[in-house]
């Protein structure tokens, strides 16, 4: 009989114990190969006035805003200089997902979602959650990613395939992938430094990625 289980009530202790997670020190491939080709992104005059005035915003907003408004005035318009919406896959938020890994069924509703499909989700590649300043002491924006991104992967025939995500906090952005039984997560990228173009030179790069890997899947 198949348990259930909320991304929003996992943490990272249950999903290394009941799935043989391990998270490991070193930078995984993918990670490291995803960090190392974000180096080589160009940021454009008018993108750089765009970030400069997103990052004007956080700064003098970031202590007060909460969840809601953060996504509103900081994240989502930070994807949408990006633009992974296509017809081939999409960037979703709050829609319900699920799947069977081992003998649990884990669900729920991840902040930022990209998969295929334009209007439906179909097959995740990258799952996002969002925590304003405090960490739930019953769950932790690591754990809920990283249980989406375990749904992701087994949508995958391949359970190597790297499955990517991120969690910020407040101002703090992390970056990490689920190379199959192991993930990795980088350090804080600090959306109010210098680190922001780090940050949006990563998401620049992971269209190229999402991009790939619905080619490969269509061929």
């Amino acid at each position: 009989m198949l348990k259930e289980k909320s991304f929003n009530s996992c943490t990272l202790d249950f999903l290394d114990e009941q799935f043989g997670l391990e998270q490991v020190t070193e930078t995984l491939p993918h990670l490291k190969k995803w960090l190392e080709a974000s180096k080589t992104e160009f940021i454009s005059e008018r993108q750089q006035e765009q970030l400069q005035s997103l990052q004007d915003l956080l700064q003098f907003n970031v202590d007060s805003w909460n969840e809601q408004e953060l996504d509103m005035h900081f994240i989502g318009p930070l994807f949408n200089m990006i633009n992974f919406s296509s017809t081939k896959f999409n960037l979703f938020a709050q829609r319900t997902v699920s799947g069977i890994v081992k003998d649990w069924k884990l669900f729920g509703a991840p902040d930022g979602l990209i998969a295929s499909g334009r209007r439906v989700p179909k097959i995740p590649f990258f799952a996002f959650a969002e925590y304003k300043r405090q960490i739930n002491p019953k769950g932790h924006p690591a754990a809920q990613a990283l249980s989406a991104m375990l749904v992701g992967q087994s949508f995958n025939e391949n359970a190597n395939t790297p499955i990517y995500g991120s969690y910020v906090i407040g101002q703090d952005w992390y970056f990490m992938t689920l190379e199959g039984n192991q993930y990795s997560r980088t350090h804080d990228y600090s959306a109010i430094t210098s680190d922001l173009d780090d940050i949006f030179c990563i998401l620049l790069n992971l269209k190229k990625i999402v991009q790939k890997r619905t080619e490969q899947i269509a061929s």
